[in-house]
């Protein structure tokens, strides 16, 4: 196993999506740290994005978007996402275990995962265009 050295940036990173529920790009995560690590790169974002990634620490939530977000929530839950302004809010519903199961029994298929977005408008939007 390659052992990792400990890094001030990749632990803000951490630090910054344990405190946020926005599911930030990893653009908002660089310009939110730029001026934290003056000398700071978007390559060094996604290189630690990646670590955390790899240990586990963090998820990231691509769902056909020009840009991947990230979240250090890493339990299975669900998604709604806003068709308006991009939104992502972490939804507080029992996540079903089961589908995976039951999609064996329908098909044979074994699932070892499985993912649902919901899509619609946040209240916030839907507030505005009324």
């Amino acid at each position: 196993m390659i052992k990792i050295r400990k890094s001030k940036q990749r632990n803000r990173i951490l630090e910054i999506l344990k405190n946020t529920t926005i599911h930030p790009t990893a653009g908002w995560i660089y310009n939110t740290l730029k001026n934290e690590f003056p000398d700071l790169s978007m390559g060094t974002v996604y290189r630690n994005l990646n670590i955390l990634l790899e240990q586990g620490l963090i998820k990231k939530i691509d769902f056909g978007s020009t840009f991947d977000r990230f979240e250090a929530y890493t339990e299975p839950h669900y998604h709604f996402i806003c068709e308006n302004c991009n939104a992502i809010i972490d939804l507080d519903f029992p996540f079903d275990y089961n589908l995976n199961l039951k999609i064996k029994e329908k098909t044979g298929l074994t699932a070892t995962k499985h993912r649902i977005e919901f899509f619609g408008m946040c209240p916030r939007c839907r507030e505005y265009n009324n």
